[in-house]
């Protein structure tokens, strides 16, 4: 059975799509079957790996029960990557999931036969922690929160603890946090050096040792709808997301 990551921040511009998309290439590259599923509106993940955000069936589709997930993958150019492609649409789930009984399930259960198909299975969530997000944790067994290395890294840090907390009693008891990823860190910097020490203070055991710098080929890859593995994949971000790929598959 294929594991789950929900890569979740409520902040937004944390660096969620970026990790997600350079995780699962990284990890598909290593020679895993893996796909990754696009549950944010804005459907950055889906236009990142170069497919059209109003093709269906989508994740929409999927949730509101007129497709099977199996239905609406989507190969990519890369070998052993499949999406899940969201739609602008996916906006209308947030109001419609919470009027039906059990709709925080829907996900896990669309998911679930396609996880002895797929090794890795990673879930890009929107920034907030509404019905999509609280769907993909109640999907996910592992988390992985993208904080960035600036001033409000820590703001919100500790409700989200306290949403997962809450998710796993009530909902999904095999949830648990992978660990916190340093994104956008410019090591010159005094700021993100301190919010990188505090960070690694408060949570000691949950941080990656690898840190996402800021680089701009990281920036540029999605335009070209490819990750940046392959855009430049001798550029300092490619270097980091293979690293964290390794440091992601070694904690299981």
């Amino acid at each position: 059975m294929g594991t789950v990551y929900a890569i979740a921040n409520q902040k937004g511009g944390v660096g969620k799509t970026t990790t997600a998309v350079n995780v699962a290439a990284c990890i598909a590259e290593a020679g895993y079957d893996t796909l990754l599923v696009d549950i944010d509106p804005q459907a950055n993940a889906t236009v990142g790996l170069g497919i059209a955000k109003d093709i269906v069936p989508n994740v929409y589709d999927v949730l509101s029960g007129d497709a099977r997930a199996e239905d609406a993958l989507q190969a990519t150019n890369i070998d052993k990557l499949f999406v899940l492609p969201s739609s602008p649409d996916l906006a209308g789930a947030n109001v419609e999931l919470p009027r039906q009984p059990g709709s925080e399930g829907r996900l896990r259960e669309a998911l679930e036969p396609l996880r002895e198909r797929f090794a890795f299975i990673l879930l890009d969530c929107p920034p907030s922690l509404g019905p999509l997000t609280v769907n993909a944790l109640v999907a996910a067994e592992r988390v992985i929160v993208p904080v960035q290395t600036e001033y409000f890294a820590l703001e919100g840090l500790a409700g989200l603890l306290d949403t997962l907390a809450l998710i796993q009693r009530e909902l999904n008891p095999r949830l648990s946090v992978a660990g916190m990823l340093l994104t956008m860190h410019d090591g010159r910097t005094r700021l993100a050096r301190d919010v990188e020490r505090e960070v690694r203070e408060h949570f000691p055991e949950l941080v990656f040792d690898t840190v996402i710098p800021r680089n701009v080929r990281i920036g540029e890859a999605p335009s070209y709808g490819r990750p940046v593995i392959h855009h430049d994949p001798h550029s300092s971000g490619a270097d980091a997301y293979f690293e964290l790929a390794k440091e992601v598959a070694a904690r299981g």
